[in-house]
C-alpha cells in the first residue's frame, strides 16, 4: 500500500521537488513502499527514482540529494501505517487476562517486526510472510526479539493457538543464516513447555549460535481474570527450583563454551525458588532487562555504589516509598543500608499487594494507584509518598488504572512524587534535600 504524506519539512529535498501533503509515495527504484522502514531504507542513496501519485496523476521524479540526507516526508504515524496486531491466542497471554475498565490502548496486542527492531518488542513470527522475512534480511533489521516459547512445532501450535505457530519456526535458521541477531524469549508454563521440552528448546536455539545472542526465560503471569482461558498453574518454590536447575545448567555450559551465559532466567525464578540472585557478571551486558532479567542485581549494585559515592548534602527528612511485593525485600534492604549511613533520613517501604490483577502478579510495574491508595491509607509515616516511574505510563502522568499521581495524593492527603526505577537514580532521589518553602522576611517599618 502507498505511503501518504502528511507534512513536508521546510527546505528539504521533498519540498524542493514540490511534494505536498496528500500525495502518495508508491515506489522507489521500482521497490513498492509499504511502510516507513521501506521509505528510510530506499531513500538513503544520493540518487533514486521516486514514483508518486498527486492530484490523481501518477508520475516519476528523479531525486538528487546527499547520501543519508533525509528526504523530508512525514506520515500519519512513525511507522507509516498502523501497528500490526497479533493473530495468536496464546494460552498464557497477559493481555487476555487484564481486568475490564482499563485504558483502551492497553488491550491492543501488537506483533510487529518493526517494533521489535525499533523498541525491542517481542514477535512470534506468525503474521510474517517469506517476503517480509526476506526484507528483514535484505535491510539487515537486526537485532530482532522473538517469542519462541518452544521449538516443538506441534506444541507451539498448541501454545499459540495458531496453525502457523510451528511452520514459522523455519524462519529462525533462515534469519540466522542471513546474519540477523536473535534475542529469544521463553514464557514457561508449568508442566507444558518446561522440563524436557525446555531442554529441547534450549538445545535447538543454541544450535543457531552465534546469531542467537540471548535467551530469556520467564514464568507465565497469571491474574484473577482467566475465565474461559486455559487453566495455568503458577510455579511454586519446588517447581521454580526444578526449572531454574535446567536454566542454570545450560547457562553454565554456555559460559564454559562461549564465555557468556546466553541463557538468562528472569529474577522471578530466583525469588520464587528462594535462591540468591547471581552476581552482575552472570548477566553480561544485561541484554534482557526489559524481561526482568538481572533487574534485581543491577538495582542492588548500582544503589549501593551510589550510596558509597554520594557527596551531596543530606538534610533530615522522612519519605514513604511504594513498591511491588516481588521487589519489596530488595528495596527494604537498600533503604536499610541508606538509613544506616544517613541516620537523619527515615524511609518507610510499603509492599503493595496487587489486588487489582490478583493471581501471581507481583512486579512493581503493574502496581496501580487504586491498590496504593487502599493499602497506604492511614499507614504513611511522612507527608511524601514516592512511587517508581515504572508504575506510570511513558508520560509519567497515569497509573495503569488511569489514576493520576495528583489524584493519588489527594486521596491519601500527601504529596506524591516519582522516583527513578534504576538503583543509582533512586538512591540520589531519596537522599536529595527535600524542597523547602522559601522564607520571605517582611520588611521593617523603617525599611518600608
Amino acid at each position: 500500500m502507498p505511503l501518504y504524506v502528511t507534512a513536508v519539512d521546510e527546505n528539504s529535498p521533498a519540498q524542493k521537488l514540490g511534494l505536498q501533503p496528500g500525495c502518495a509515495l508508491l515506489a522507489i527504484d521500482g521497490h513498492p513502499l509499504a511502510d516507513a522502514l521501506d521509505y528510510q531504507f530506499y531513500t538513503t542513496p544520493p540518487a533514486f527514482s521516486l514514483e508518486i501519485c498527486a492530484d490523481g496523476q501518477q508520475r516519476t521524479l528523479q531525486v538528487q540529494k546527499g547520501e543519508y540526507e533525509p528526504l523530508g516526508c512525514n506520515f500519519k504515524t512513525y511507522l507509516g501505517d498502523e501497528k500490526h496486531s497479533c493473530s495468536n491466542h496464546c494460552m498464557f497471554c497477559f493481555i487476555d487476562q487484564l481486568p475490564p475498565g482499563m485504558r483502551e490502548p492497553l488491550y491492543f496486542k501488537d506483533d510487529d517486526e518493526r517494533l521489535s527492531f525499533l523498541f525491542g518488542n517481542y514477535i512470534t513470527l506468525t503474521n510474517l510472510s517469506e517476503h517480509e522475512i526476506d526484507r528483514i534480511i535484505q535491510m539487515h533489521i537486526s537485532p530482532i526479539f522473538v517469542s519462541v516459547h518452544t521449538t516443538n512445532p506441534a506444541l507451539r501450535v498448541r501454545m499459540l493457538a495458531n496453525k502457523r505457530g510451528g511452520e514459522v519456526l523455519d524462519y529462525l535458521p533462515k534469519l540466522a543464516a542471513g546474519g540477523i541477531e536473535l534475542n529469544c524469549q521463553l514464557v514457561l508454563c508449568r508442566g507444558i513447555n518446561d522440563g524436557d521440552e525446555l531442554r529441547r528448546t534450549l538445545n535447538d536455539l543454541l544450535a543457531l549460535r552465534p546469531q542467537v545472542g540471548s535467551i530469556a526465560a520467564v514464568p507465565a503471569g497469571v491474574t484473577d481474570y482467566r475465565e474461559g482461558l486455559y487453566k495455568l498453574t503458577p510455579y511454586d518454590q519446588q517447581s521454580a527450583a526444578e526449572t531454574l536447575d535446567i536454566l542454570e545448567e545450560f547457562a553454565q555450559k554456555c559460559r564454559a563454551e562461549y564465555g557468556r551465559s546466553i541463557v538468562y532466567p528472569s529474577d522471578e525464578w530466583y525469588l520464587t525458588a528462594e535462591r540468591e540472585v547471581p552476581p552482575a557478571e552472570f548477566y553480561d551486558e544485561f541484554a534482557q532487562l526489559e524481561d526482568g532479567v538481572g533487574m534485581w542485581r543491577l538495582y542492588h549494585d548500582t544503589f549501593l555504589q551510589e550510596l558509597e559515592d554520594y557527596r551531596g548534602l543530606v538534610l533530615p527528612h522522612a519519605l514513604d516509598v511504594a513498591t511491588g511485593t516481588l521487589a519489596a525485600p530488595l528495596i527494604k534492604e537498600c533503604m536499610q543500608a541508606l538509613m544506616q549511613r544517613y541516620p537523619q533520613v527515615h524511609v518507610t517501604v510499603h509492599a503493595i499487594e496487587n489486588r487489582y490483577f490478583g493471581g501471581n502478579v507481583s512486579v512493581t510495574g503493574l502496581v496501580t494507584g487504586t491498590d496504593i491508595a487502599e493499602q497506604c491509607r492511614g499507614a504513611l509515616q511522612s507527608g511524601t509518598l514516592a512511587v517508581p516511574e515504572v508504575m506510570l505510563r511513558d508520560e509519567k502522568d497515569r497509573f495503569l488504572d488511569d489514576v493520576t499521581p495528583a489524584g493519588l495524593g489527594e486521596s491519601l492527603g500527601c504529596r506524591v512524587i516519582t522516583i527513578p526505577t534504576d538503583g543509582a537514580g533512586c538512591c540520589k532521589a531519596v537522599l536529595a534535600t527535600p524542597r523547602r518553602k522559601r522564607l520571605i522576611r517582611k520588611p521593617t517599618r523603617e525599611e518600608s
